[in-house]
């Protein structure tokens, strides 16, 4: 038996590897179109590859998935995790996971997880061939025929793993093939705020504050970064990756509201400020900071409320109480515009699921052709969550049911 893999990055060397070990005497062949494998490996969570997450509960994990949640829980019956974790450990690779669980390994370089790939192909005799990108997939009788610039190879088996397309275009050769395609839009971004002087306190972050889009039902609450662009962090990317489609409409042009202390209750914000006042009237506003702010934040925040920073405490009176509290409790900024996070692109959209027999992740358009990875329309939170999926899907598709 012939197997081809398309696409030489995770879910493909993940799936190759599996291929092998399910059926040793098979010949499997990899082909990326570039003259690199693994690149996005290298570069993700900063060159130290988050290559999953620490949560073990099913239900939970699921819950990371914008899109393709509800059949991740099913298939992480099959592979979650745990079984990563444990794959990875197995072959030599020690892992740590941090208080956010994030799951690193414990050199804290993605070269480290490449090498393993590596290896692990190598001593199974898995082909691999760069510089081949497939132009059109076809009939041969039984067999799927790749289609390359000056080539054409026929096989019994494909598994595609090319991962997220910035357009819809670069999935038209699949969609040619009877696929419904989800036209794809960035996931995972930061936002851009050019007009707001909160850029000014770039690199300070705020450890649980409450983040909603204006005008939607999204929200997130989380750790967030102000950044000399604008803000970023987990609270914001996954209201990024749950807005995905809504915010790409918008045009990324939106009003985000910051509760900075994450308490819905108004009025007990307000209690505590009075409380605040009374007894320490004599303190000056920037010498006692509510709810321990973060000390620049919190000059921010009085000059926003317009404020000054040397008042006290007991000269505050009830209008200023009511701006001091709405300025930590309701803060508006305009959004205009987006950053991809760090060098990691993440899209929305792909190969629909409809087309796809999740418990085998063969097309049921196209028998014998399979995916895995982000090139179905699957995307999760950051945290690790994107390469668990690739993981999982890649695992199934290699049984090649």
């Amino acid at each position: 038996m012939r197997i081809a893999i398309v696409g030489g990055g995770a879910a493909g060397f993940f799936s190759a590897i599996h291929v092998k070990e399910n059926y040793p005497n098979a010949q499997v062949v990899i082909f990326e179109k570039s003259n690199k494998v693994l690149s996005k490996v290298k570069i993700s969570g900063g060159g130290r590859c988050n290559v999953t997450n620490g949560c073990t509960d099913i239900k939970e994990l699921s819950e990371a998935y914008p899109r393709g949640g509800r059949k991740l829980r099913k298939a992480f019956g099959v592979f979650n995790t745990k079984h990563t974790m444990d794959w990875f450990e197995s072959r030599g690779i020690e892992l740590v996971v941090q208080e956010d669980n994030c799951v690193f390994p414990k050199t804290q370089n993605s070269q480290t997880i490449i090498d393993c790939f590596l290896s692990e192909t190598r001593r199974l005799g898995v082909e691999l061939h760069t510089s081949m990108g497939v132009k059109r997939i076809s009939r041969a009788g039984k067999q799927i025929q790749l289609n390359f610039i000056d080539s054409e190879e026929v096989f019994d088996r494909v598994i595609i793993t090319t991962g997220g397309s910035p357009k819809r275009s670069g999935l038209a050769w699949l969609e040619e093939l009877g696929h419904t395609i989800v036209a794809p839009v960035p996931s995972l971004f930061t936002f851009n705020m050019p007009k707001e002087s909160i850029r000014e306190l770039m690199g300070v972050v705020i450890e649980n504050p409450a983040v909603n889009i204006q005008g939607t039902k999204l929200k997130s609450e989380g750790p967030l970064l102000i950044t000399h662009w604008g803000m970023s962090g987990p609270a914001i990317l996954k209201l990024s990756a749950f807005g995905a489609r809504v915010l790409g409409q918008r045009n990324y042009e939106f009003k985000t509201q910051i509760n900075w202390v994450n308490i819905q209750n108004t009025e007990l914000v307000l209690t505590e400020l009075k409380s605040i006042s009374q007894a320490h009237k004599n303190k000056i506003l920037a010498n006692y900071r509510p709810y321990l702010l973060r000390e620049r934040l919190w000059y921010f925040l009085i000059e926003r409320a317009g404020l000054s920073k040397q008042s006290t405490w007991g000269q505050l009176g009830k209008k200023a109480m009511n701006k001091l509290t709405n300025v930590l409790t309701n803060d508006v900024y305009d959004v205009e515009g987006k950053t991809t996070f760090k060098e990691e692109f993440v899209t929305c959209g792909g190969v629909s699921l409809e087309s796809i027999d999740f418990r085998t992740m063969q097309s049921t358009v196209f028998p014998n052709l399979y995916f895995a990875g982000e090139v179905v329309d699957i995307d999760g939170i950051t945290g690790g969550y994107n390469f668990q999926a690739a993981w999982t899907t890649a695992f199934l598709a290699a049984k090649l049911g």
